[in-house]
C-alpha cells in the first residue's frame, strides 16, 4: 500500500516547487510530474502513474485541476482508480474517495468546476461579441502570409530578407516561408 503522486504544471515555464513541496510533507512514496496542459488527456506521466498504481495504494494531488480539466475525464481517471482498488485524495480539500462522502464530493466538485469554466467561456464569448460590435476588437494581428505581396515586393527591389523582416516586423524564417511558397530562389 503506497502513496503515489502526480504533480503537473501546464507550461515549460512554471514550476513544480510548490506542487513537489506539498506532496513530499504528505509522505509519498512516489512522485509522478509533468508539464503538460491539463486539456492534453494524453499525458506520459499520468498514464504511467495510474498502469504503476496498485490495490491498496492512493493517488494524492495538491488541487483537482491538477490531474484533469473536464469533469468527464476527471471521473474516468477516478473510475480507472477504482477499478486498481485504488483510493484518491486531493490536499487542499482534504478529500478521499475512500469514503462514500469523498466520491460525493468529488463528482459534486467536479462538476462545479466544469460549470464553472463553461461560464468563464461564455463570458468570454459575450466580451468579444460586444468589443466587436463596438469596433475595439479586430481580432488576431495579420499574420505573415498575408503580407506575401509586400515581401515579394521588397525582396524584388533586391531587399535583403533580414531588411525586409525589419521593415515588415515579421521573422526572417517568414521571409523564407513566403519565398518559398512563391517559389522563388531563397
Amino acid at each position: 500500500m503506497a502513496k503515489i503522486g502526480y504533480a503537473r504544471v501546464s507550461t515549460e515555464g512554471q514550476e513544480l516547487t510548490a506542487q513537489l513541496d506539498q506532496l513530499q510533507t504528505a509522505g509519498l512514496d512516489k512522485v509522478f510530474q509533468e508539464k503538460a496542459s491539463g486539456v492534453k488527456q494524453d499525458r506520459p506521466q499520468l498514464v504511467a502513474m495510474l498502469d504503476y498504481v496498485r490495490e491498496g495504494d492512493t493517488v494524492v494531488v495538491c488541487k483537482l485541476d491538477r490531474i484533469a480539466r473536464s469533469t468527464k475525464h476527471l471521473l474516468e481517471i477516478v473510475e480507472t482508480l477504482d477499478a486498481k482498488k485504488v483510493s484518491f485524495q486531493v490536499l487542499n480539500i482534504n478529500l478521499d474517495t475512500s469514503t462514500p462522502t469523498g466520491k460525493l464530493m468529488l463528482s459534486m466538485l467536479a462538476a462545479i468546476g466544469q460549470f464553472e469554466r463553461e461560464m468563464m467561456l461564455e463570458r468570454q464569448r459575450e466580451g468579444i461579441t460586444l468589443a466587436k460590435a463596438d469596433g475595439r476588437y479586430t481580432g488576431r494581428k495579420p499574420t505573415a502570409m498575408a503580407q506575401a505581396a509586400k515581401v515579394m515586393e521588397l525582396i524584388s527591389q533586391g531587399k535583403t530578407k533580414q531588411v525586409v523582416a525589419t521593415e515588415l516586423e515579421i521573422g526572417v524564417a517568414s521571409v523564407y516561408r513566403i519565398m518559398k511558397a512563391k517559389n522563388c530562389a531563397a
